[in-house]
């Protein structure tokens, strides 16, 4: 093995590899500091040497910003993040990340290289020349890059991750429209008649998330139990072609009761598209997607968002996006005083807190309905009379 291991301290090893010589016959080591096991030190060796043997190993001396997010993107991000996820972090380095900081030599990047290019990029960063990126989107180039930079720091690479000494933008809190009954009432009325109509109820009537609904199918809907599994999500990627993937954690894959009338709708939904299909010899499969075209093919997720939007605009309604039905549904739920518990796991959030953090700093009507509730539930019988302290 063309490496060695010596120890620092409690739990802390130097790794050494041998990377051969140079074109000058001077001898090249690359040295890895792991924290763990012995055996486990043993096994980062193992994994590196491999690396050299093969002719995979990065050649640090020569190594630019460019070279290892190309690295990083087919030995990590292919291998271990969504379709989706990959197509997101492929036009992030390829069209932001790489044409501005490419060159920089990987050792020679500094916080300020960074700063820089955030202050450009809400400024002139649009690629079509129109202005600025958003204070949210440059964030989270910060974010794709740091990632990038902490597996270099874990790979041996670097020793430090630049972009963690940074202050990338903040961006402010996305506002969150709560709709009131009267207008949800003249939402549902809009869409009547259209073929969004079964498709926006139900986004209502259940929380879930648009990628969520449009990866619904027909074997996930159980109709006599009145219940939905989400057990993936359609999202279409840069490329133009679809990707349908399993939700993003234990808590997104839920099971959500439906109310009857939602029970009712997709049921007349179903038959509605078995009638349509049947003109056309083919047979609703327990497979196909609960919310498609005619042929079964998906919707498009900004087609669906914008043809929303249009229809919103023309019943008189404003700033209401295909979102907003989400927060509708978690909004309504709270008023209602259903348990957060039972609203975070319609919803498929992580924690009730994330849940609470979201909504309940826009619905401060919350508190003086719990205070009234707490004193309805006490029923003291003289309001007069204080209650004695000792």
């Amino acid at each position: 093995m063309n490496g060695s291991i010596r120890r620092r301290g409690k739990g802390t090893y130097e790794l050494t590899i041998d990377l051969g010589k140079d074109s000058r016959g001077r001898r090249q080591r690359k040295f890895v500091n792991v924290k763990g096991t012995r055996k486990e030190a043993d096994r980062k060796l193992r994994e590196l040497a491999s690396a050299v043997d093969s002719g995979t190993a990065l050649d640090l001396s020569k190594v630019n910003l460019s070279e290892f997010l190309e690295r990083w993107m087919t030995d990590y991000v292919s291998t271990n993040t969504a379709p989706s996820t990959q197509d997101g972090y492929h036009f992030i380095v390829r069209c932001h990340l790489i044409p501005h900081l490419g060159n920089i030599p990987l050792k020679k990047l500094q916080p300020a290289h960074l700063q820089e290019y955030y202050a450009k990029a809400l400024s002139t960063g649009r690629r079509d020349g129109k202005g600025g990126l958003s204070a949210r989107t440059v964030k989270h180039h910060h974010r794709v890059l740091s990632e990038a930079l902490s597996h270099a720091v874990k790979w041996g690479v670097l020793s430090r991750n630049v972009a963690q000494m940074t202050d990338p933008p903040r961006p402010s809190r996305k506002e969150i429209i709560i709709l009131p009954p009267y207008e949800i009432d003249r939402l549902i009325d809009a869409f009547k008649g259209t073929d969004y109509y079964a498709l926006v109820y139900t986004a209502l009537y259940t929380g879930m998330r648009r990628g969520e609904l449009l990866g619904l199918r027909w074997c996930d809907v159980d109709l006599p139990l009145a219940t939905i599994s989400v057990t993936q999500s359609l999202q279409r990627l840069y490329g133009g072609e679809f990707s349908v993937r399993e939700p993003k954690s234990a808590h997104s894959r839920r099971l959500i009761p439906m109310p009857p009338s939602l029970a009712i709708l997709l049921r007349s939904h179903k038959e509605h598209e078995e009638e349509r299909k049947e003109l056309l010899g083919i047979t609703v499969a327990p497979t196909d997607l609960v919310f498609a075209h005619l042929d079964g093919s998906p919707l498009d997720p900004s087609t669906v968002s914008h043809t929303f939007a249009q229809i919103v605009t023309e019943s008189g309604l404003k700033n209401v996006r295909f979102h907003d039905l989400r927060h509708a549904h978690a909004s309504l739920m709270l008023r209602t005083g259903a348990n957060p518990k039972v609203i975070s796991e319609r919803l498929g959030h992580s924690s009730i807190a994330i849940t609470m953090d979201i909504y309940s700093h826009v619905m401060p009507g919350l508190q003086e309905e719990a205070a009234i509730r707490f004193e309805e539930a006490l029923k003291p019988r003289n309001l007069e009379e204080p209650l004695k302290v000792n």
